[in-house]
């Protein structure tokens, strides 16, 4: 691997480690030994335990008092939680950037969908599911908005995509997120909203469905 500048080393743990949790290659649970990540990434522990302090603060690792940092695991009330949250966030977000919108903005988000439309791999799709939620929210032009939108969306789409997946496959979502981008274009604040608000509570709804249905889907938490 090759070794980043001194500078931005703790950066690039912690992307690698974001990766790796959101991709579920570090399943819900896996001990982040500082020792072993400091030989991985050939670094002092300093910058180990920055990445991991920046991790903890996005809600995809847990610090245990004598088992030191793990993945986050996440339970189904947690989930859902979040859900709602990312719904007032989001659509909050969407009332004030629709206005700003342009061309380019449009332009991003039908490449992102069309890359979706064209994956057929599971672990790429909440990938794409981010992308366009984040696209959507840019032009909002609120940096600390973006960033707590950011962070609830990493910490949900690990689990809730994989659900939907389960559930749905990707053309339900995918039909809502047209559906959007649509709106968007023609400036319908209000429909954006609503269509968005819908979008997620789905997902919330969804996720509660299946966990009634079958009791084994609550190991999504282990993931």
């Amino acid at each position: 691997m090759r070794t980043p500048r001194p500078q931005g080393l703790h950066q690039a743990i912690r992307d690698t480690l974001r990766d790796e949790i959101l991709s579920g290659v570090l399943p819900g649970g896996y001990q982040l030994r500082q020792e072993a990540l400091a030989e991985r990434f050939n670094a002092s522990r300093v910058p180990v335990r920055e990445a991991l302090r920046q991790l903890e603060a996005e809600g995809l690792v847990t610090h245990h008092l004598n088992r030191g940092a793990t993945v986050a695991s996440m339970n189904l009330e947690q989930l859902c939680e979040l859900l709602e949250i990312r719904v007032a966030l989001e659509c909050h977000a969407a009332k004030l950037a629709v206005p700003n919108m342009a061309e380019r903005d449009f332009q991003v988000m039908e490449q992102i969908l069309a890359d979706y439309s064209a994956s057929d791999v599971v672990a790429e799709w909440a990938e794409y599911n981010r992308r366009f939620h984040l696209a959507l929210s840019a032009p909002a032009n609120n940096r600390r908005l973006r960033m707590l939108i950011e962070a609830h969306c990493l910490n949900t789409d690990r689990y809730s995509n994989l659900a939907m997946s389960q559930a749905t496959g990707k053309e339900k979502p995918q039909h809502d997120h047209y559906e959007i981008l649509a709106a968007c274009r023609r400036r319908d604040v209000t429909a954006v909203v609503s269509l968005l608000e819908a979008h997620i509570l789905t997902t919330r709804n969804e996720i509660k469905a299946m966990a009634r249905a079958d009791v084994s889907f609550l190991s999504l938490a282990a993931i």
